[in-house]
């Protein structure tokens, strides 16, 4: 599919390599799910060696999450990215010290276990910062409040952040998104907070630090301003559908051959050039007109305007026209149109990786583009365990009997 529409690849394994600018740092992945896996990808993705540990016998969810194929979870083979795979169970005595041997290599730690798991395994911050001082301790469960020993998920927090209540139609219930975004957010930010941690360790010469970032703050915050205008002014946002109550027309709008585009004009120069592109700039000297608040309480009439204007041409023509009036709009795309977007091709969001059971498979390339320090796909997902002997023999010191006792007591995979 992805040689069909031209997907160039990145990866070429037998290419030299450039220096990537994570190079030379260990990060342990003990995180399960979304966020956490997501933050130790970006991590990888810019060289890290990232050891991904899973239950040895269940092994990680995420492996079951999603579509599969011939066996194999797609999302892993992507999330799991980049990352080498150990199987070990931190709840036994031999599966704890393995754990704190291969910490005292490591120069990160991301957990998602809930709160008081670590320390009942004997295996609390205190006691590997005591172990490691160097190391960066990052927990995505929020240890903190009343809410900290209930089970967190992406749905929960894209319900209490305001998300569900925001989206949706008027008249509809609040609505959730149908994939993982208040994980995938969370686990962007952590990858932040983790660089702000080692910048302060390496460049300060502080220590190693404890992270403490729930699911639901990254959420809150790209949900908006909603609190301080509860605050301040006493008004409580409800679902506008596609609308915004900050511009207009801001929408989705379907046009004559049954497609469907979406228009934003957050400034005053593209809303003037929008409603004179579908023949009504008498609107534009309005006084009303001047601001996007404005705009917003006369969403109808401007709504109305746009809307007849793309439902009388198809969508080649309104993505014409309004790219040759400079107006803001976008396809709304599925995954198959995506794929084949020439934008999306030629800035190779997408890439090709061989993955050893699937062959070429096509995925989402690094997050962002570096000039000097690029990031990489040097493989997909693999197989449960498949790094254990050797991260345990080759690296640790484990010799082939105890590794062999260790498997039999269950502590490893």
């Amino acid at each position: 599919m992805a040689a069909s529409v031209g997907i160039d690849s990145s990866v070429d394994f037998g290419a030299p390599r450039a220096i990537a600018a994570l190079d030379g740092l260990r990060v342990i992945d003990a995180s399960s799910l979304i966020a956490g896996p997501i933050c130790c990808q970006i991590l990888g993705d810019f060289g890290a060696e990232v050891i991904k540990i899973e239950h040895p016998v269940t092994g990680d969810a995420l492996r079951g999450h999603g579509h599969q194929k011939g066996g194999q979870g797609l999302w892993w083979k992507e999330i799991s990215r980049n990352k080498r795979l150990i199987g070990l169970n931190l709840s036994t005595t031999d599966g704890a010290v393995a754990f704190m041997r291969l910490l005292a290599t490591a120069d990160v730690l991301v957990e998602s276990f809930r709160p008081g798991t670590l320390e009942r395994w004997g295996l609390d911050p205190d006691r590997l910062l005591a172990e490691r001082p160097e190391l960066v301790v990052l927990r995505l469960t929020g240890q903190h409040g009343p809410y900290a020993d209930r089970p967190g998920f992406g749905t929960l927090a894209e319900a209490m952040s305001g998300f569900a209540h925001l989206t949706g139609s008027p008249d509809g219930p609040p609505t959730l998104p149908p994939f993982g975004l208040a994980d995938s957010i969370c686990g962007i930010a952590a990858s932040s907070a983790v660089m702000m941690a080692l910048w302060h360790r390496d460049v300060h010469g502080g220590a190693g630090q404890v992270i403490d970032i729930s699911i639901l703050e990254p959420m809150m915050a790209a949900t908006g301003p909603g609190p301080i205008v509860y605050d301040q002014l006493g008004i409580v946002e409800t679902r506008h559908g596609n609308r915004s109550t900050n511009n207009a027309p801001r929408n989705t709008y379907r046009t004559s051959d049954g497609h469907w585009v979406a228009v934003s004009t957050s400034t005053l120069s593209v809303a003037r050039r929008v409603l004179a592109l579908v023949g009504h700039p008498e609107v534009v000297d309005e006084p009303w007109f001047q601001s996007g608040a404005g705009r917003a309480e006369h969403a109808d009439l401007l709504d109305g305007f746009v809307a007849l204007w793309i439902s009388e041409r198809t969508r080649a023509e309104v993505l014409e026209l309004f790219a040759e009036a400079n107006g803001a709009i976008a396809p709304v795309y599925s995954a198959e149109d995506l794929v084949a977007d020439e934008h999306v091709r030629a800035a190779r969001m997408l890439v090709e990786v061989n993955d050893p059971e699937l062959g070429p498979v096509l995925m989402h390339n690094v997050m962002w583009r570096m000039s000097a320090t690029p990031g990489r796909i040097a493989s997909t997902g693999g197989e449960a365990g498949a790094d254990t002997h050797s991260i345990l023999v080759e690296e640790l010191g484990y010799s082939e009997d105890e590794l062999l006792r260790l498997r039999e007591t269950g502590a490893v995979g």
